[in-house]
């Protein structure tokens, strides 16, 4: 082997590690990624009354366990302490709530006036802008990026009362 060959071999072999560190590193959007290629090529597996019963798993199944994971990781002292932080949560609510619906609604209104985007889809944004971020996409998302869980569980549930309670 040549010297030439050597640093060649070398300088693959640190691309392949930092290739290897990346994936690692954003493993849940590769994980994303992933399961929406399944259900692309697979659909029948995650349909209704199909094999993975989404009626069931994804309705209850799948919110228990992410609770219950955040819960059993979490100490009791980081939720207290999440749960004190007052202007974090009027923040958050504040954004979820009144800033993401008006901006949603702006942009309806814009598109219904300079677009002939169907009303129906746009009713549809509409709904989906006015609805709190699901408790199990704010939770995994919020420890994927390293982020304060205990806070993003906390928020989540709150959300999800208000909201229920607002309309």
């Amino acid at each position: 082997m040549t010297s030439s060959n050597v640093g060649e071999s070398t300088t693959s072999h640190l691309f392949i590690n930092k290739m290897l560190q990346k994936l690692k590193s954003n493993w849940f959007l590769l994980g994303v990624v992933g399961v929406i290629a399944c259900a692309k090529l697979w659909p029948w597996i995650g349909a209704k009354g199909g094999p993975l019963k989404p009626e069931v798993t994804v309705k209850y199944v799948s919110v228990m366990a992410i609770f219950l994971c955040s819960g059993v990781s979490m100490r009791t002292e980081d939720l207290t302490q999440a749960m004190a932080n007052v202007r974090l949560h009027i923040f958050v609510q504040s954004y979820t709530l009144i800033l993401v619906p008006c901006l949603i609604s702006s942009l309806v209104e814009s598109l219904q006036l300079l677009s002939h985007i169907n009303p129906l889809f746009l009713r549809g944004l509409l709904v989906v802008g006015c609805m709190p971020p699901p408790v199990s996409s704010a939770v995994i998302l919020t420890k994927a990026v390293g982020g304060n869980d205990a806070a993003a569980v906390f928020n989540s549930a709150l959300g999800s009362f208000l909201v229920c309670h607002m309309t």
